[in-house]
């Protein structure tokens, strides 16, 4: 039994028993991963795979048993390199963090800028993608951390914990009847939302779904015209006049958007919560603990190696 067997049977599930991809994956050939995929099978005295001719087409139930062992196996592999290099190249490494475009454009820059200040020998790499690709990313251990608001606690894989709330607001020119209520003091309603035409997030993004529920709530049908994955597309199309804005709070910079006119939303709209996910498992390098703190100050050392060490669906005390 080696890695490369193990390998090759995790990345045959990963890419829905794909051979051909699954040799570009581990930069082979596809007669390679069926012979270690073979070799491993004979060993075990079980078949792992359902086949149809040379063809995977799924796990058996052996598979299925033998799939859990595999995936801790290389996890455990991984966190003894990683635990090497804390001592082999303290202070230096690599980090990837996975995050959305949300919270990469405006709730990460800081702690990256402060991070890198006082770890300046760590490589950062940044993904965005949506909240489900960053769940994806930190599940496959192509990230250490993952930042969202959306899918990540519904994972019982992945710790996810809590970073800090934010609102929605809305975004209209300044010209607009909106910025004139408010100039007047009106306070914005759903009801008068709802006689424009409104731009916002798409489903499965930056709070949508409670932007959705409150409406529904309310009776209310609103019209959209146009929905993007991140807030500088939707003001975008807000300075053009297509509509009315609904965009996070902290995506709205009065020196950066002076073309625009927020409008506070937080009596219309839930409350969202922004999360910091780990993979239950995983050996976390010391500046990765300075990172998570750097970002969320409540996420001590002792905070994350708690929850780490919770039952899953356990949420540690801050």
């Amino acid at each position: 039994m080696n890695f490369q067997q193990l390998r090759s049977v995790r990345e045959a599930v990963r890419q829905r028993f794909n051979l051909t991809e699954v040799a570009q994956a581990l930069h082979t050939s596809q007669p390679g991963v069926s012979r270690q995929i073979r070799e491993l099978e004979e060993e075990l005295g079980i078949e792992i795979f359902v086949r149809a001719g040379k063809r995977l087409t799924g796990l058996t139930p052996p598979g299925e048993t033998v799939l859990p062992i595999v995936e801790r196996l290389l996890q455990e592999a991984a966190n003894l390199k990683r635990a090497g290099d804390d001592f082999a190249r303290s202070g230096s490494g690599a980090l990837t963090i996975a995050a959305t475009h949300s919270q990469a454009r405006y709730a990460l820059p800081a702690a990256v800028r402060d991070f890198r200040a006082s770890h300046p020998q760590v490589q950062l790499h940044l993904h965005q993608g949506s909240p489900q690709q960053v769940a994806r990313m930190l599940l496959d251990g192509e990230a250490d951390i993952g930042i969202a608001t959306e899918a990540l606690a519904q994972h019982s894989e992945l710790l996810a914990l809590p970073c800090y709330r934010w609102t929605h607001c809305a975004v209209v020119p300044p010209d607009h009847a909106l910025a004139a209520d408010a100039a007047a003091g009106k306070p914005l309603t759903l009801q008068r939302l709802a006689q424009f035409p409104l731009i916002t997030y798409e489903a499965g993004y930056t709070g949508r779904a409670h932007i959705d529920q409150a409406f529904a709530r309310a009776g209310l049908d609103p019209e959209v015209v146009l929905v993007a994955m991140d807030a500088d597309v939707i003001k975008t199309y807000v300075e053009l006049g297509l509509g009315v804005g609904i965009v996070a709070a902290i995506a709205y910079d009065d020196e950066r958007d002076r073309h625009l006119h927020a409008i506070d939303a937080r009596h219309l709209f839930a409350a969202n919560m922004t999360r910091l996910a780990l993979k239950r498992g995983s050996y976390l390098r010391d500046y990765v603990y300075d990172f998570i703190t750097t970002f969320a100050a409540p996420l001590t050392r002792s905070v994350v190696e708690r929850g780490l060490a919770s039952e899953e669906g356990e949420d540690p005390e801050l």
